[in-house]
């Protein structure tokens, strides 16, 4: 009982994050033994921003050490966001904050999403990369999506 109430309580302390749904993958190298190198189609709603759903591609890396979680995927990732029904804010959003977080190995590394707000566009930029506890990686992909002036992006 302790422990469900205490995940409930660091539920409610932690960032929601959003999750993703796999759209689909395609196979890069055949591997014989374990599942093959991929690039895998991922897509996710912004958890804070209604109408706004980004597509997410990434390697991900086969094998035996692959199969098993035991390998570390490429830092390579490309985003594209886009708007897919009405916008709409359901609270004001910080000039900028991850919105989406997975791992790409086993520790210490991570495909992160960051979103910002250009308040002066009236624009919601989408930043990819990737990131590891010692040697992050330079390599990234932005994508942004522009909002009708009628609705100014609310800031805090």
């Amino acid at each position: 009982m302790k422990t469900a109430l205490s995940l409930a309580l660091l539920g409610l302390l932690l960032p929601s994050l959003a999750q993703a749904e796999t759209v689909g993958s395609v196979d890069t190298a055949f591997k014989l033994i374990g599942r093959n190198h991929q690039v895998v189609v991922e897509v996710f709603d912004d958890p804070k921003v209604k109408g706004v759903s980004c597509y997410v591609s990434r390697a991900r890396t086969g094998g035996v050490k692959g199969t098993l979680g035991l390998a570390e995927d490429t830092a390579d990732a490309a985003v594209a966001c886009r708007q897919v029904g009405e916008i709409g804010f359901a609270e004001p959003l910080r000039k900028q904050e991850e919105v989406f977080s997975q791992s790409a190995s086993i520790l210490f590394k991570k495909i992160r999403i960051v979103r910002m707000v250009d308040a002066a566009r009236n624009t919601l930029v989408y930043l990819v990369y990737s990131d590891k506890l010692i040697d992050g990686s330079p390599q990234n992909n932005v994508t942004a999506v522009p909002v009708a002036r009628a609705l100014p992006i609310p800031v805090r």
